[in-house]
């Protein structure tokens, strides 16, 4: 007997829209979630932002703003810096309770190096000049951006440009020298009688601001005053003469000990 041929079955060329209605449903259920992510985040950071600002002092007293808690100002404290807070004026001296080491050439060339770059970011660096010698690190202030013409007083406005260049050298415990240095024009006043007394005037007055101000050694500190007599440019010009006028803030090496008187 032969075997009944079933029927052939149809096709169905629609199928396909499952699969993708699934991929569509899925599609926009990821959309939503990320949407919902996306809002809850933003909501949580102004909250956030809002509530710095307040613990701050930051938002405006006539501005009425919800209280918002996200974090406690009771529980804000005050985020330690990482290196001691440099004083804009003198307010006593810095402290760092660290035992301190002995800055060598590498040290130096470091130090030349932050410094330089501080100086171009505040552009400042015509009124401060740095070398490294057999002695040590020399740091020279130029008169214009440090004293006034025949005074002897450090001005205010470079007090900080001085608390940062104090801050770094003052971390080593290399014996310092204040040198104080003028062009060879005469000065007479009832002050400052001659260039000697002048130079070892600002020298002193540096030193003095260092040993209020910063953690020195009274034992590893000197001041003294050259006048016009070591001179590092051409006093025959008023370039030159300018140039002389500086006050040295020396970092001693180990050879730079040794030659010390």
């Amino acid at each position: 007997m032969a075997l009944k041929k079933e029927p052939e079955k149809h096709v169905n060329h629609e199928r396909w829209l499952v699969s993708y209605a699934d991929f569509i449903t899925l599609l926009f259920a990821v959309f939503v979630v990320l949407y919902a992510m996306g809002q809850s985040d933003k909501k949580k950071v102004e909250e956030v932002m809002q509530s710095l600002k307040e613990s701050f002092g930051m938002v405006n007293a006539g501005a009425p703003t919800p209280k918002v808690n996200v974090i406690p100002s009771k529980a804000l404290t005050v985020i330690p810096s990482l290196k001691p807070e440099m004083s804009i004026a003198p307010t006593g001296r810095q402290r760092s309770g660290l035992a301190k080491s002995r800055a060598e050439e590498k040290d130096f060339r470091q130090i030349k190096a932050s410094v330089e770059a501080y100086l171009v970011k505040q552009g400042a660096q015509h009124k401060v000049s740095l070398e490294i010698t057999r002695r040590g690190l020399v740091v020279s202030l130029k008169e214009a951006g440090f004293f006034d013409s025949g005074q002897a007083a450090i001005k205010p406005e470079a007090y900080e440009l001085i608390n940062t260049i104090s801050e770094v050298m003052t971390q080593y415990n290399n014996p310092l020298r204040v040198e104080g240095h003028t062009d060879n024009l005469p000065i007479r006043s009832a002050q400052f009688p001659s260039n000697w007394e002048l130079s070892t005037a600002r020298a002193t007055n540096g030193l003095k601001y260092l040993l209020k101000n910063f953690d020195v050694d009274p034992d590893k500190i000197s001041a003294t005053g050259y006048a016009e007599f070591r001179p590092i440019a051409d006093n025959a010009t008023p370039e030159g003469r300018a140039k002389n006028r500086r006050v040295d803030l020396v970092m001693l090496s180990s050879d730079g000990v040794r030659g010390e008187p």
